[in-house]
């Protein structure tokens, strides 16, 4: 050791450290650069803390101070970093701080390289969706259908307040019964402080007055908590106290095969050659809500949209179909089903309570029943989804259905048979029938379980990712990005 080797003869000329370099290298980081002002002390070079991520994340090390301790410790690190030694905290506020909006832009620039380069193809897509538990305590919770259920206990006791007050004070309590159906801690207090005075030297239970001094001295602070709590939830119905952007999601079974409901976000990716081209983190748990962002995200990257779209059944639904034609791509989605459909139509079951299964009349717009009856159309029901999408349902009735002898095994109401179609749905099934049973519709059906679901298996089993470290959508979303451009380099680099 007369004369010390370098650190660069120590590392193979294919090291993944070395693709993580030469491709951070070729990237514009122009977006990080902007978030620094300028002046002051000399600080470390972003180009070399976010390679020192991203070979943190690709090598399972996602703690700040572990990566401290490897910048002193590991040769591959050292080098990467020409020696330098940011603290944890120097790493940490650049992951959190500095990374933040920007780091999708970076990693839509790491995967148009490796499009040009043959790694990727952007033109096709297979899409999934995973829960990954948040860094968050799941015995502190918040559910917003037991806030619903206290304000209507609240609204209902404070009712039967006000009705007896009416009943004991008559002549000094003539007022007009308020709205109790949307109480505020405002009204509550106006509500028992008048009440209090008409009660004032008169005859009252002993029970009443201790719930109305419960009420006045619990209730209007009871409502506030409860208004700034709902804010907090907005359109979700649960999140945790220690993470308020997690929401309770049910995850997969253990191996005591118990159900697991803990916090946590939803990630959905698209894939292309097991190469991750979009992520994104949502709080709703059901994959169908999150179709349309995640691909508008997508857009708004690449500004295109992929030529074809293979996903699950999670993702088949009448909006979804509907995003997918207007923006003119091929999806190859499944709908609710779509497999049961394909064993009945081999084994030729002939189940009458099935919609699907009855006789229709397009011209007359009418079904027939299994007797041959006409079931004439009655009305239109409208529904609103989860995602504000409303949808129009045909209502058919049948006639004579209490003498039918078919009746026991046609259906179980209670006076005619009454059935609800949604004739639009229906369409956009067919079409979607028609592509999946395509030899090309075959070919990505196939594909996609190899594709994107082997993506989430390297992530959470081979790397052990399977809990965020920060907390906050924010946080999470630049955690996944690491974990994104990790795992495409990883991939590049074997």
């Amino acid at each position: 050791m007369l004369l010390p080797p370098s650190l660069e003869e120590m590392i193979e000329p294919h090291h993944p450290v070395r693709v993580v370099h030469q491709v951070i290298e070729q990237i514009d980081i122009q977006p990080i650069l902007n978030k620094y002002k300028g002046g002051g002390t000399s600080s470390y070079h972003p180009k070399m803390l976010l390679k020192v991520l991203v070979y943190g994340y690709l090598s399972n090390i996602y703690s700040s101070r572990k990566l401290e301790s490897a910048l002193k410790e590991n040769i591959h690190f050292m080098w990467l970093a020409g020696m330098g030694k940011p603290d944890h905290n120097t790493i940490n506020r650049f992951r959190s701080d500095r990374l933040k909006d920007v780091l999708k832009t970076v990693f839509g620039q790491v995967v148009m390289l490796l499009a040009e380069s043959g790694h990727v193809d952007l033109k096709e897509v297979y899409t999934d969706g995973t829960k990954i538990e948040a860094n968050a305590n799941k015995y502190t919770f918040v559910w917003g259908n037991a806030i619903k259920t206290n304000k209507e206990k609240m609204a209902k006791q404070l009712e039967e307040l006000w009705a007896y007050t009416q009943q004991v004070a008559k002549e000094e309590f003539e007022q007009q019964v308020p709205d109790f159906t949307a109480i505020d801690p405002n009204q509550v207090a106006q509500t028992i402080e008048k009440i209090d005075v008409a009660l004032q030297d008169k005859p009252v239970n002993k029970k009443v007055k201790q719930k109305l001094n419960y009420a006045r001295r619990h209730w209007p602070a009871k409502l506030a908590e409860y208004e700034q709590k709902q804010a907090i939830l907005g359109e979700r119905n649960s999140y945790s106290k220690t993470d308020t952007d997690a929401t309770f999601m049910r995850m997969k079974d253990d191996h005591m095969q118990n159900g697991q409901l803990k916090p946590g976000y939803n990630l959905q990716i698209s894939t292309n050659k097991q190469i991750i081209t979009h992520y994104s983190i949502h709080q709703k748990p059901t994959d169908t809500t999150t179709f349309i962002p995640h691909f508008k995200e997508f857009k708004k990257l690449y500004n295109q949209l992929p030529e074809s779209i293979t996903a699950d059944a999670g993702y088949g639904s009448e909006q979804n179909y509907e995003y997918a034609q207007a923006e003119q791509v091929t999806g190859y989605i499944k709908y609710n089903y779509f497999h049961k459909e394909q064993k009945q139509a081999k084994s030729k079951t002939d189940n009458i309570k099935d919609i699907n299964n009855l006789h229709y009349s397009k011209e007359q717009d009418t079904y027939y029943c299994p007797m041959g009856q006409p079931m004439k159309r009655v009305g239109t029901k409208n529904r609103t989804t989860a995602n504000g999408y409303q949808q129009s349902y045909a209502q058919y009735k049948a006639k004579n259905c209490h003498n039918c002898p078919l009746r026991g095994s046609c259906h179980g109401q209670k006076g005619d048979r009454i059935i609800e179609v949604n004739h639009r749905l229906n369409q956009l099934k067919a079409k979607a029938r028609e592509r999946l049973l395509s030899e090309q519709g075959i070919k990505h059906r196939k594909q996609r379980p190899c594709d994107v679901e082997a993506v989430f298996g390297n992530i959470k089993q081979n790397k052990g990712f399977k809990r965020f470290m920060l907390r906050g959508l924010e946080k999470v979303e630049i955690e996944m990005g690491f974990v994104a451009l990790a795992h495409n380099l990883a991939k590049v680099a074997t």
